[in-house]
């Protein structure tokens, strides 16, 4: 089943979600055809019960999708479609059309209006679901003031709304193990595709007579860097364990944080045997290692999850074994 789901994902996403898409909807394109193939395929509903329209998949048996948007760096949040599907279905709150961001983190609420200075997939995305102030709100992407958030190339930007367009939505469960769990699978996605790229051009690239993947000092890097693409893997396998389509929150929170923290190594290494050409704007790398530190950021970074693991884990009346074996691993925990 995976490999199956998996693998029509990686058909989709090759053929709509090309380099010259993602430059695209960079400059302001939105890649309208490219989310109607993904809503088309189904994608968007792999995670919502039978019941309300959708495929009704586990978090595991989703995750290739999610891979595979990582390894394509799909410039709409088809992550976070699917986990935001499914809480709303559980909130019982009628889906919403269209491609839904989550934004976890830092929005807040002044007066009257609504919104934050780097919301997630807003150039993009139809709906963003938020927290602010304590509640959860679906806020229409037609009805923001968005400006550029000064980043290039970033599909987040600083948006507002009026509060009479935001829909609060009650639905109990919190929306950062969600977005945590989306850029863990995004990040660990796109850094396969950074190491397939990066060991093609060690293979071409000669110098002194020879490629310069036969060196022993770019091998050892490239090792270095496969490495950490693998550990992210793993991150990500674990950040996709829960109920049904809710992630635990302590392992999605290992799952970011291992995935953030593995991403600075890997989008350098690249670079380094890339050299300047990687950095150049007709270079595909570029476009996926910007990718990757903005996903590191997006959700919570590293330091931001380490916080609240260690925080749980004080908290937590017993040794630090039983603690992995427990909270981490078989309870829900704050």
């Amino acid at each position: 089943m995976d490999n199956l789901l998996g693998d029509a994902a990686e058909r989709l996403y090759a053929q709509t979600s090309t380099p010259d898409v993602i430059r695209r909807a960079e400059q302001g394109h939105p890649p309208s055809e490219a989310w109607q193939a993904c809503e088309e395929a189904g994608f968007g509903d792999a995670l919502t019960p039978p019941e309300q329209g959708g495929a009704g998949l586990d978090l595991a048996e989703a995750l290739p999708v999610v891979l595979a948007a990582g390894r394509h760096a799909c410039p709409y949040p088809i992550a976070d479609t699917m986990l935001a599907r499914a809480w709303l279905g559980r909130a019982q709150r009628p889906q919403a059309a269209g491609s839904i961001a989550i934004a976890a983190h830092g929005l807040a609420i002044q007066g009257e209006r609504i919104g934050g200075l780097n919301v997630p997939w807003i150039r993009t995305a139809d709906h963003v679901l938020a927290e602010a102030g304590g509640q959860v709100w679906l806020l229409p992407a037609r009805a923001a003031c968005i400006r550029p958030n000064g980043v290039h190339g970033s599909l987040a930007a600083e948006a507002w709304w009026a509060l009479a367009d935001a829909e609060r939505v009650d639905g109990g469960a919190p929306l950062a193990p969600l977005a945590a769990a989306a850029y863990a699978g995004l990040i660990a996605g796109a850094m396969e595709r950074v190491l397939a790229m990066t060991l093609d051009y060690a293979n071409q690239r000669s110098q002194f007579g020879k490629p310069i993947g036969r060196f022993q000092a770019m091998q050892q890097q490239i090792s270095v860097m496969a490495e950490q693409v693998w550990a992210a893997r793993m991150a990500a396998q674990l950040a996709f364990q829960g109920s049904g389509a809710q992630p635990r929150t302590l392992l999605a929170a290992v799952g970011k944080a291992r995935a953030s923290q593995a991403v600075p190594q890997v989008a350098d290494i690249a670079h380094a045997v890339h050299g300047a050409i990687g950095v150049t704007e007709e270079c595909d790398l570029q476009l996926y290692t910007r990718r990757l530190r903005e996903w590191r950021l997006a959700g919570g970074s590293e330091s931001y999850w380490h916080a609240r693991i260690g925080a749980a884990a004080i908290a937590h009346d017993s040794d630090a074994l039983s603690y992995l074996r427990s909270a981490l691993c078989d309870k829900e925990a704050a």
